[in-house]
């Protein structure tokens, strides 16, 4: 009897303390629904329209006006070196000298036999005038008289081939034989060495096609480079390709003269400054307020304190902002803080 009444109080007891839970359980159920939130905050900037110039720059190397790998055109020993690495050479000065004793020999003899056969035309050329010869005799003499030119030309640049000249004024940049080398002619010429012309220069660029169309041959440009801090360089566009690249971008080069006070190298960096004139107007946002990449770019966009996702279309980057194209309006507010935590309309509080 005793046990039996002790099972009925535990069990009224817990009858209550289940109902309790359940109705503390529905009180803060209600107290949620009624007003407990999470809060976002953000910081917003307002879409700007801006006067912007095209103005922009790149980075590219400086090369040679002219670089030329000298190589040899006849086959034999040098037997003489008159270009060191770093000498100036101006066009047709002798690199090399090649042996020439029997080149020399052969030149002798076609020049004997030219000047032979040239003599022998002429004299048959007079006998034929005074009917003292027949036409075939003027014609073998005219056919020898040919031949034997042609072999003297010939002998006469086989000769004048010993020696290695340079084709373009410049600097000797590398040397490649010394005295006592074996260089070979054609069909596989040794290289001798090489010459740069660097009076004139050239930065190699590749344009983005966006701005390609902006520039014109001629159009002048600002060079820079790193070793003459506050030097600005002037120059000009000398092309720009109608073929783009594996990239979609343009190959252009610009061309500058070098200075004998402030000297440049090949294989240097520059940067160019393109100036142009145009100006437009266009609206800017801070390059932070992206989400996504730049091709697909999408901004959030504050409406009656909620959050709207927006495709924008970008153009240029002006230092820490980027135009934007298309999908934006100005004085729309944007977020430029706080996005990662939001998503599609997402109730947000600005932060002043």
């Amino acid at each position: 009897m005793k046990n039996w009444k002790l099972i009925v109080i535990a069990t009224i007891l817990i009858i209550i303390v289940a109902s309790i839970l359940f109705i503390n359980k529905k009180k803060m159920s209600a107290a949620n629904v009624g007003g407990i939130k999470d809060v976002y905050y953000v910081k917003v900037e307002k879409a700007a329209m801006k006067s912007l110039n095209q103005s922009f720059s790149l980075v590219g190397t400086i090369t040679a006006n002219n670089d030329v790998n000298i190589i040899s055109e006849t086959a034999g020993k040098v037997t003489a070196v008159f270009a060191k690495v770093g000498d100036y050479k101006q066009a047709g000065s002798v690199l090399f000298q090649v042996d020439d004793e029997l080149k020399k020999a052969a030149l002798m003899s076609a020049e004997a036999n030219y000047e032979k056969a040239k003599k022998d035309y002429e004299r048959f050329q007079q006998l034929y005038r005074e009917k003292s010869a027949s036409d075939s005799q003027l014609d073998q003499a005219k056919l020898a008289y040919s031949m034997a030119e042609a072999q003297y030309i010939v002998a006469k640049r086989q000769y004048n081939d010993t020696q290695i000249k340079t084709p373009i004024s410049g600097y000797v940049t590398a040397r490649y034989v010394d005295v006592g080398s074996m260089v070979q002619g054609a069909p596989q010429a040794t290289v001798v060495a090489n010459i740069v012309d660097i009076s004139k220069l050239k930065v190699k660029l590749n344009v983005a096609e966006k701005d390609v169309f902006a520039l014109k041959v001629n159009d002048p440009v600002s060079v820079t480079v790193d070793v003459y801090p506050g030097k600005v360089f002037k120059g000009k566009i000398e092309s720009i390709s109608y073929k783009a690249d594996e990239v979609h971008t343009y190959p252009v080069e610009v061309s500058l003269f070098n200075e004998a006070k402030n000297p440049l190298k090949a294989g240097m960096f520059a940067r160019v400054e393109f100036n142009i004139s145009q100006e437009r107007k266009s609206i800017v946002i801070p390059r932070e307020a992206l989400i996504g990449s730049v091709k697909q770019a999408q901004v959030f966009v504050v409406e009656n304190g909620i959050a709207k996702i927006k495709n924008i279309v970008v153009g240029r980057e002006f230092g820490t902002s980027v135009e934007v194209l298309q999908g934006l309006t100005e004085g729309e507010e944007i977020v430029v803080n706080g996005q990662n935590n939001i998503v599609e309309n997402t109730p947000v509080t600005i932060i002043k």
